[in-house]
């Protein structure tokens, strides 16, 4: 099977600047809508975390079972992914006492591990190739850890390294930069651009989404985290739309 054959049997969307935008708003979502089960609801870090892995094992699995690539679907995994790995991160680093560089040296790993047995697995980690059960399952296990990786980071650096919410959201919005500037400029293999904006967007928006609802004193806006949430969703809804009736539109041109 040649390269497009297997593209176009992708289970996941096609990597453009809209993607980029709907996954920086749900890594956010996930920050703001995981603060608010575990503290705002206080349910803790362990129940929230319980409450998130199993929507995020029943999206997973109704993903494998699709027959194609499903937008709202997919994104709703993506979103799952998010807000389990915002209790999962807080829950290792505060509840078990790891702390964030524990956390985020230990979830790297496990990230790093799982791009190593996926790659020697199936000879490739490139998303067009994500078209199998299998590829599937490393797929959404590399997003969870990766997911739950940028909520550590993301904390280490705006708290633990002392640069304050706005100050990482700068760090990490610039290493995005760079990114970019290697997938134009270079010959720098683009599944390891994507995988490493695909991790890098996660602290982008954790720390984003501690902006919005820490309150003033640590350096936030102090929103409700429920309206953070309810905004940043309509603002994933619209996008998804959008997308959905771009690809329905060039079909119908296509035919």
């Amino acid at each position: 099977m040649d390269t497009n054959q297997v593209s176009a049997l992708s289970k996941v969307p096609a990597v453009t600047l809209g993607f980029w935008i709907i996954k920086i708003l749900a890594t956010t979502l996930g920050e703001t809508g995981g603060d608010a089960m575990s503290m705002s609801m206080g349910l803790g870090y362990l129940m929230s975390t319980g409450i998130f892995m199993v929507a995020f094992v029943a999206a997973v699995m109704a993903q494998i079972a699709a027959d194609r690539y499903r937008p709202w679907l997919y994104w709703t995994t993506i979103i799952a992914s998010t807000t389990v790995g915002t209790t999962l991160a807080d829950f290792a680093d505060r509840s078990l006492g790891i702390g964030y560089l524990g956390g985020s040296v230990l979830l790297l790993g496990l990230l790093l591990t799982s791009l190593f047995v996926w790659h020697r697995t199936l000879g490739s980690v490139d998303v067009n190739t994500v078209s199998t059960p299998k590829s599937e399952f490393f797929y959404w296990l590399t997003i969870m850890f990766s997911q739950t990786l940028g909520t550590a980071l993301g904390d280490w650096t705006a708290d633990s390294a002392g640069l304050g919410y706005g100050g990482a959201a700068l760090v990490f919005g610039g290493l995005l930069l760079l990114v970019v500037g290697a997938y134009l400029w270079t010959r720098v293999s683009h599944t390891l651009l994507f995988w490493a904006a695909f991790i890098l967007t996660r602290p982008l928006g954790a720390v984003v989404g501690d902006f919005l609802d820490k309150p003033v004193a640590q350096g936030g806006m102090a929103l409700s985290r429920y309206t953070a949430t309810a905004v940043l969703l309509a603002l994933i809804v619209i996008g998804i739309a959008l997308q959905a009736r771009r690809a329905a539109l060039a079909q119908n041109r296509a035919a």
